[in-house]
Parts: structure tokens; C-alpha cells; sequence
């Protein structure tokens, strides 16, 4: 979905000639602690939070509680639905017709700029949060301009789930660390006759959010970028093409099953957890599930693998803001000071395997005996690559995924597929 540039933001015409940059334009003159004092936090009274649909059922509870101690400014739970493009096209919309409908919103990371540079969300006073306890990485992607547009609610890295007693039957004793090793390591288990019917490998293929990640994911892991720290697409490269290759050869030699050209997080989830996968790529989110399922005690999880070594992820997760439309402005606060204190991303360690944005939970032994992937955990999201952070992320995203889904289908060759999409990305810049 096409979005608007607000008239407030105004760019100038050197800035126009790279479109995608994320300093090309901006609102508010916020400091890095987002201090403006534009925004008058005043009103109390109901609101809503408004999020995915919370497949883990832990969010209402949650909203229960805060409801119970707070009567009068109780929180109403609106679910978007699952997939993230819908989400932000849903919030994007309700933005664009100044509605008080949404009060605090759930946004991907990588939303966090496009919503403050329209103006869509306020920018929010940093010394009120305890910003300096959170992964550096982390607390970036809530910053806009230097100014802190919301605030991390849960970081997100990508990990290679693996099946620890399949691997231990044929003799392997070490997850892979490279593509090639983990193909090798496929063929071997595939041997035992208990698994000679499952299937490699599977991320999220289909044509949604989860493929911008998972194709940046190969492109970087192969030594590739998408776009460059300013927002400058660089995708029509040797490096990048190893990796989309590596997916699109994947998918012809059976490594990943057809199938998973249909998968979002829930589909390879369900797939792994019955059997069907030996290796998975997914977030954090499904340690928790896949413990509770009839795999329980036969998984582990390991930094993703590249090209020639551990792979580099999507920097996930959600950051909680403020509609700039909202009523009752300092309830709102509250509850997202509420909403993403340490004892909540506790609670969601504990219930739904969130990952932290504070860094100390990595390195409480206490916690990694209890959630033996911290560790792993935090390697990926130190090492994780930010999706392109720029204004017009909708466009980029969508350009994204329809050359990325050209090649994995077979209509276009990783080249083409990667030298159309390095012309769109320059056309999309040179025409904001």
C-alpha cells in the first residue's frame, strides 16, 4: 500500500534525489530523549491497545490485571489480524482519517520510522523509561531523527530450530553452521527410516513480511546487503544473488518443500512441531509452543547459518507508541510504562518466550538455565541486520517480496529478479 508524505514534510531537492533516506525528512526537532515538549500527555480515561492477533494468548491477561488496578482507565485488547502487512495497512488507515479509535499501537520495528516521520505516532519523553537497561540494538529501532518515538516492547531474532535426537540417531553432534553443512547434515538424517519422509528445511516464504525478512536474511548471510546504512538499495550484487540462490536452489532440489512457498510463522510452526521438518527458521516465539507439543525435550535451537559461516538475522520484534489521534494521552503512558517494564518482559519470557529488550536478562544465569536459547538469543539479535529503515518502508517492502517470490516461483531468474528490483528501489527513491 502507497503512502502519503505528510505536508509537514518537507524535503529538499538533494534530499529528494535518495527518497529512501531515512533523514530526508522529519517532523519534530526531538532530542535523542525525545524530549520536545510538543506533546501534552493529558487525559485520563479508557483506551485501546491494538495489536496482531496474539497467538499466545498472553496479552489479555496481562490487560486484565492492569484493568482490575485501574477501573477507570480500563484497556480494550483490538486484535489486527496475523499477518503484518494488514496490520500496518489497518493502523495506516486509521491514521490517515485522524481517528481515536487507536490509542497505543503494537508496530513492528521497522514501522517505527515511517509512522513518526507522518507524523502518525508522538514522539515520547525518554527519561521517563528505563531506556539505558535496553539492548542497544533494540532501543534503536524505537528512535527517529534522534528523538524516541516509542518504546521496545520485545526484540526479535531469527534461530535455526533443529531436531536434537534426529541429528543425534545419525551421528551428528553439532548443529551446522553453514548452509551446506546443515544440506549435508539432511541427507544424513534423512537415512534414518523414522525421517525419511520429513523435509529439509523451511522458513516463511509466503508473500507477506515474513519473505522481506527471510530474503534479507539470505542475502545478508551470504555477505550481501539489501540497502546500506543510509537506504541505498545495493541488492544487484554477486553476494546478493548466492544468497537468493541459495533459497531458490533450495526449493528445486527438495531441500525446502513446495509447500512452504504458502508458509507464514504459524504454518512452518505447526509443520516442525509435527514432524514434518528437521530444521526451521523462526523466532523466539515458537520455543515456548514447541515445548508444550509432542516434540518437547527433541528440539534446540542455534545461530542461523550462512554462506560461510553463522548467518545474520532480521532484527525483529515490537515497539509500543502513541497514536498522535488518541484521547486520554497520560493514561496511555501509563500503561506503556506498564506494558514494558522488566517485570512484564518477565512475564513474557516466562509465557510466551518473548525476547527481552533489556539486556540484562541475557546474562542472569538464573534465566538461561530456565531458557537455554538466551544465549543464542542474544547472539542473533547482536549480530541481526536491520530491515531497510526508510520512510516509504511499505513500498520498499512490497518490492521486495514480488522479486523475491518471482524467483522462489521459477517466473524470473535470481539475476533478473535482483536487477529488476535494484531499478524499482532506485526509481521509488528518485521519484519521492
Amino acid at each position: 500500500m502507497k503512502t502519503r508524505i505528510t505536508r509537514a514534510c518537507q524535503c529538499s531537492a538533494a534530499f529528494a534525489a535518495a527518497g529512501l533516506l531515512l533523514s530526508a525528512c522529519g517532523s519534530s526537532g526531538a532530542d535523542g530523549s525525545g524530549q520536545t515538549g510538543a506533546t501534552s500527555f493529558e487525559g485520563r480515561g479508557p483506551i485501546t491497545f491494538v495489536s496482531g492477533k496474539d497467538t499466545t494468548g498472553t496479552r489479555q491477561p496481562l490487560i486484565d490485571r492492569w484493568n482490575k488496578e485501574h477501573p477507570k482507565e480500563k484497556v480494550t485488547l483490538i486484535q489486527l489480524p496475523s499477518d503484518a502487512d494488514t496490520q500496518r495497512q489497518q493502523m495506516i488507515q486509521n491514521a490517515e482519517t485522524k481517528s481515536d479509535a487507536y490509542t497505543v499501537l503494537y508496530l513492528d520495528v521497522v514501522w517505527t520510522s515511517e509512522f513518526a516521520a507522518h507524523r502518525w505516532i508522538d514522539p515520547l519523553p525518554g527519561k521517563q523509561f528505563p531506556l539505558d537497561r535496553m539492548l542497544k540494538p533494540v532501543l534503536e529501532t524505537a528512535k527517529y531523527r534522534d528523538g524516541l518515538y516509542a518504546v521496545p516492547s520485545s526484540s526479535d531474532g531469527g534461530m535455526l530450530y533443529y531436531r536434537t535426537d534426529l541429528l543425534k540417531k545419525a551421528g551428528i553432534t553439532q548443529p551446522p553452521g553453514t548452509w551446506a553443512e546443515m544440506k549435508s547434515a539432511c541427507a544424513e538424517v534423512k537415512k534414518l527410516p523414522d525421517a525419511k519422509d520429513m523435509s529439509c528445511y523451511a522458513g516463511q516464504f509466503q508473500k507477506y513480511e515474513g519473505l522481506t525478512v527471510n530474503f534479507s536474511e539470505a542475502v545478508n548471510s551470504a555477505g550481501g546487503t539489501v540497502t546500506d546504512g543510509s537506504g541505498k538499495p545495493d541488492v544487484d550484487t554477486a553476494d546478493a544473488k548466492k544468497g537468493l540462490d541459495f533459497l531458490v536452489d533450495s526449493f528445486k532440489d527438495g531441500t525446502i518443500p513446495k509447500e512452504a512457498i504458502t508458509y507464514q510463522e504459524e504454518e512452518s510452526r505447526q509443520a516442525f512441531q509435527a514432524g514434518k521438518l528437521i530444521f526451521l527458521r523462526n523466532w523466539p516465539y515458537v520455543y515456548s509452543l514447541a515445548g508444550k507439543s509432542e516434540i518437547a525435550g527433541k528440539f534446540a535451537v542455534a545461530p542461523l547459518p550462512g554462506l560461510d559461516g553463522p548467518g545474520s538475522s532480521s532484527l525483529g520484534g515490537h515497539n509500543l507508541a502513541l497514536s498522535s489521534f488518541a484521547k486520554n494521552k497520560a493514561t496511555a503512558l501509563d500503561f506503556m510504562k506498564f506494558y514494558t517494564s522488566e517485570e512484564t518482559s518477565r512475564y513474557f519470557l516466562k509465557e510466551a518466550a518473548l525476547a527481552p529488550a533489556y539486556a540484562a536478562f541475557y546474562d542472569d544465569k538464573a534465566l538461561v538455565e530456565q531458557y537455554p536459547y538466551l544465549p543464542v538469543l542474544k547472539e542473533s539479535i547482536l549480530r541481526a541486520v536491520p530491515r531497510p529503515r526508510v520512510v516509504q518502508y511499505g513500498d520498499v517492502t512490497a518490492s521486495l517480496q514480488q522479486e523475491a517470490y518471482a524467483a522462489l516461483t521459477g517466473s524470473k531468474s535470481s539475476a533478473q529478479a535482483l536487477k529488476d528490483l535494484q531499478k524499482d528501489l532506485q526509481q521509488k527513491s528518485a521519484a519521492q
